[in-house]
C-alpha cells in the first residue's frame, strides 16, 4: 500500500463525491449536506457543545481519507476487475455501509427509509467516490510499476 497515495486518492475522492452531492438539487435529487449532518451527529455524540459544519467537512474528508486506507490497504488486491471497476465495487460496498450504519444515525431510517430519491443521490455519490478512488489510486500503481524508459 502506498500511504500518500491512498491519501490523495481519498482527497480527491471525497472532494468528487461532495461536488456531486453538492450539483444533485439542480437535476431534482435531494440535497444531500454531509458536512451539516455529520456534524449534526457529532453534537449528539459529544453533547457537550454544538459542533459547527466546518468540523462535519473535516470528517468527512478524514473519513474519505480512511476509506482510502482500507481499499488500498485490503480491497485493491481482492476485488476483481480494472482500477476503475475495483473502485465501483468498493464505492457499493461504502454506500451498503452508509445506509446500514450513517442513515440510521441521521433520522432518515435504514436505507434511507425507503426514500428512493435519497438513495439514488447516495448512490450516485459512493459510486464517484470509488470510481474516482479506484482510478486515482490504480492509476498511480500501475504508473509505479511500469518500469522507466531506457533510452
Amino acid at each position: 500500500m502506498n500511504a500518500k497515495r491512498a491519501t490523495a486518492a481519498g482527497v480527491i475522492a471525497t472532494a468528487s463525491m461532495t461536488s456531486l452531492l453538492l450539483v444533485e438539487p439542480s437535476v431534482g435529487l435531494p440535497r444531500i449536506a454531509i458536512g451539516s449532518m455529520l456534524s449534526s451527529i457529532m453534537s449528539a455524540v459529544s453533547s457537550h457543545t454544538g459542533v459547527g459544519a466546518a468540523w462535519g467537512w473535516v470528517i468527512d474528508v478524514a473519513l474519505g481519507i480512511l476509506f482510502a486506507m482500507v481499499y488500498a490497504g485490503y480491497f485493491v488486491n481482492r476485488l476483481p476487475g480494472s482500477a476503475l471497476v475495483r473502485g465501483l465495487l468498493f464505492g457499493c460496498l461504502v454506500f451498503v455501509l452508509s445506509q446500514l450504519i450513517f442513515a440510521p444515525m441521521t433520522g432518515t431510517g435504514v436505507f434511507s427509509g425507503g426514500d428512493i430519491e435519497l438513495l439514488i443521490g447516495g448512490l450516485l455519490g459512493h459510486l464517484v467516490f470509488g470510481g474516482v478512488l479506484g482510478y486515482v489510486y490504480g492509476e498511480g500503481e500501475a504508473s509505479a510499476a511500469q518500469p522507466a524508459f531506457q533510452g
